[in-house]
């Protein structure tokens, strides 16, 4: 796991069949799969990078009627300081600071309009770069769908230090802003459309060949909500809903 204060370094799904959405991602995104030892946790890999975790949406989650998701880590350098700002600045706090054995330490908390996110310090940073971005296999985009994307930059400014790039007049639906972490934008916020019912991120996967990993998608079990659409630079974007119910997005070229 590459170690770059500020950035997403890690993705993990929790789900409600792990085996059915092992099967579904492996196919749709290209990924391989291997079992992490000692624990129910499989890891997916881009080659043979690890890229991302997979296990089972926990029982108090369940009780809190959190569906199948997505959540990003976001590495920070201390996790129980960092947690603590979080909760100053208005958000909430779901899981304290806590350790995993050999890997690391990290927490999960939300921003003020309770879109989720974890915050991560490995026990080994990696001395690797983060691939580049459109690299397949690794997540190429960040995307928040905020109540107020004003007030959500403001926090994640504070918190991570972000940066804004260029603002997008999408006409209706308002103001998309890009931020970065340092360098080129990694991701965007707006404010979220009526029809989705919390603010959340979304991520989004790079693809070899983005329409057969549609057409993969939608034989698979997966449902587009929206796309394909094209985006500037050239790239093809569509997001969907994994067959357990967790959004996500694809992202790649045509060939």
């Amino acid at each position: 796991m590459t170690q770059s204060p500020s950035q997403f370094a890690w993705y993990e799904l929790m789900t409600t069949d792990t085996e059915a959405a092992k099967a579904f991602y492996t196919k749709v995104v290209g990924w391989g799969s291997e079992p992490f030892a000692g624990m129910p946790y499989t890891i997916f890999k881009a080659g043979e990078a690890p890229v991302g975790g997979l296990m089972e949406l926990p029982e108090d989650a369940r009780k809190m009627g959190a569906p199948p998701h997505w959540i990003g880590y976001i590495v920070v350098d201390d996790v129980d300081a960092a947690t603590d700002k979080a909760r100053r600045l208005g958000g909430s706090v779901y899981v304290e600071p806590q350790d995993i054995p050999e890997v690391g330490r990290f927490s999960i908390a939300t921003d003020p309009q309770k879109a989720a996110f974890c915050l991560f310090k490995s026990a080994s940073p990696a001395e690797n770069p983060p691939a580049p971005m459109g690299t397949p296999g690794h997540t190429g985009w960040h995307e928040l769908y905020a109540v107020d994307w004003e007030k959500a930059f403001a926090f994640y400014s504070e918190m991570f230090g972000w940066q804004k790039a260029e603002a997008l007049d999408m006409g209706a639906m308002g103001i998309y802003q890009l931020f970065s972490a340092g360098g080129a934008p990694i991701g965007g916020m707006f404010n979220k459309p009526a029809e989705m019912p919390v603010p959340a991120w979304l991520y989004y996967f790079t693809v070899a060949d983005f329409d057969a990993a549609t057409e993969r998608l939608k034989n698979s079990g997966g449902k587009v909500i929206n796309g394909p659409m094209e985006v500037p630079g050239g790239a093809w974007i569509v997001q969907a809903i994994d067959p357990q119910g967790a959004m996500f997005a694809l992202t790649g070229m045509r060939n």
